[in-house]
């Protein structure tokens, strides 16, 4: 239960992030659009279609953008509260710093938990259907996704892949090709399938045709496939790593391992979400002492360029630990933990130079 005290405190918090996610997530999505405007004229991709991808890429900006939102507007809305005094006077009418400290948290880990179930929930659904309808406009071929996996028309063929892993290789294929009287002719099932330079090649096939004398079956170790099917369709249906789900994330890891592929970047973004909230928290405790420390010196401007500073110096050596993961074989855990850890360090040594 949040006391009058807490209830206060949040509410300056949320109004100043919400104004400021707002703001960012509406530039984001602006220069989103100018990129987009680009590719207009390609194939059947219109201005109307540049713009649904550019609103449809809102949640997974605001899933991006929070931390650094939530740094800026925890700045700006305690540090209005610490330029009018407002700080001063509570301190004074005996709650201590480490209440207020409690309200901030509380506050964070509400706005976290919104944020992440959105990131979860509604960002990557919205961003996959978001390239799927771009890709579909710009090569104007018929596809979709459901639970079932991923459908596509190549000619007379129906082709449903089950699986897609990054680097254009598939795995549980089928296709159904039908005649002119659209009569069902062959069915083809191969367990994986790489593309090559200007076809696929595939592994571990199975094939039932289907004529009016009745099925004959056989089996092939390989075969080539020659689809029209675009690579670069495909890797537009699969979403960001980072903007996966966890589960996926962690189905993901285990089907790449079991196939002997490397799979760092995907425990990398496994972790990175782990770390992102408490990364958050972590940014917003900095964010306490600081205002205390300059309650009356500091102008909205001047936090504001503070905020982005600090995000961009918190964003940048995630990033950095990322890339050593990848490229160095680091262990992705300590590669996503150790900003967090190290901001949080920060944020304790200006605490106690504070109290």
């Amino acid at each position: 239960m949040l006391t009058l005290f807490e209830r206060y405190i949040g509410s300056t918090m949320l109004k100043a992030t919400a104004t400021t996610l707002v703001v960012l997530v509406m530039l984001l999505v602006f220069f989103t659009m100018v990129e987009e405007m680009g590719d207009v004229g390609r194939g059947d991709y219109r201005l109307r279609d540049a713009f649904l991808v550019s609103v449809l890429s809102a949640p997974r900006y605001m899933f991006e953008a929070f931390p650094v939102a939530a740094l800026i507007g925890s700045l700006i809305g305690l540090g209005s509260m610490g330029a009018h005094g407002e700080l001063i006077a509570m301190r004074g009418s005996g709650f201590s710093l480490r209440q207020i400290v409690l309200a901030v948290m509380k506050t964070g880990l509400l706005m976290m938990a919104l944020v992440f179930a959105f990131g979860e929930l509604v960002a990557p659904p919205s961003e996959q259907w978001s390239a799927q309808h771009r890709m579909e406009k710009m090569q104007e071929k018929v596809t979709s996704k459901s639970r079932y996996g991923f459908w596509a028309r190549d000619g007379r063929a129906f082709i449903n892949i089950r699986t897609i892993l990054p680097g254009s290789r598939l795995e549980d294929i089928y296709v159904y090709e039908f005649d002119d009287n659209r009569r069902l002719t062959l069915a083809t099932h191969a367990e994986r399938a790489e593309h090559q330079v200007d076809h696929w090649l595939m592994y571990q096939i199975r094939q039932s045709e289907i004529s009016e004398n009745g099925i004959s079956q056989r089996q092939l170790d390989q075969a080539r496939w020659d689809s029209l099917l675009d690579p670069g369709l495909l890797s537009a249906i699969v979403v960001q790593p980072t903007m996966l789900p966890i589960n996926e994330l962690y189905h993901y890891i285990r089907v790449m391992q079991d196939n002997g592929q490397s799979a760092t970047s995907y425990e990398v973004a496994f972790w990175v979400k782990l770390a992102t909230p408490l990364g958050t928290l972590v940014m917003l405790f900095i964010t306490i002492p600081f205002v205390l420390a300059h309650q009356r010196f500091i102008n909205v401007g001047q936090r504001v360029f503070l905020g982005i500073m600090l995000g961009m110096a918190f964003y940048m050596f995630s990033r950095g630990m990322s890339y050593v993961a990848v490229v160095y074989d680091f262990n992705p855990m300590l590669s996503a933990f150790i900003p967090v850890a190290s901001f949080l360090a920060i944020g304790l040594f200006m605490l106690r130079r504070a109290r």
